[in-house]
């Protein structure tokens, strides 16, 4: 099975719009500030280019993890990889195909690994910097929603 390197170059950029929305003033900016205990002038901060470059780096290197998190056949490539005379990624593939490789259950499994994976990151750091529960809700939910729409883009574009 092979990389689809552009559903990957376009999941991606989803981090960067999503949180373009997600976090601006006019939606969830203003309630993340004040949980977050960021500043107008602290945002005024920092070079815009190296962050947005590093998060387009990092988004890069995320999109690589969840595309084998979304498409089961990615495990069973693995099969074949290791051990390239067995027989079991033909008897996969011949009974199962593209079975499940569709935006929905993408996106499913995008949020559930948002929820258990982000959430208890996210939330033990959280606690040991004593943010408030608002400020793990906006984030997490960022990132549910963000990892949704990676997943569906990786598991439905064939």
């Amino acid at each position: 099975m092979e990389l689809n390197y552009l559903a990957i170059v376009v999941s991606a950029v989803v981090p960067l719009l999503i949180g373009a929305i997600w976090y601006n003033p006019s939606v969830l900016g203003n309630a993340w500030m004040k949980a977050s205990g960021m500043t107008e002038e602290k945002m005024k901060t920092g070079n815009i280019a190296v962050i947005f470059g590093v998060t387009l780096v990092l988004s890069f290197m995320l999109a690589f993890s969840v595309n084998g998190m979304v498409i089961h056949q990615v495990a069973a490539t693995q099969l074949a990889f290791t051990n390239p005379d067995a027989q079991s990624f033909q008897a996969f593939m011949t009974e199962f195909g593209n079975m499940h490789r569709n935006y929905g259950h993408g996106a499913l499994h995008g949020a559930i690994g948002a929820l258990f994976f982000v959430l208890p990151v996210l939330g033990i750091n959280a606690l040991f910097e004593r943010k408030g529960w608002k400020y793990i809700l906006i984030n997490v939910g960022y990132w549910v929603l963000t990892l949704a729409a990676m997943g569906a883009i990786l598991c439905g574009w064939k």
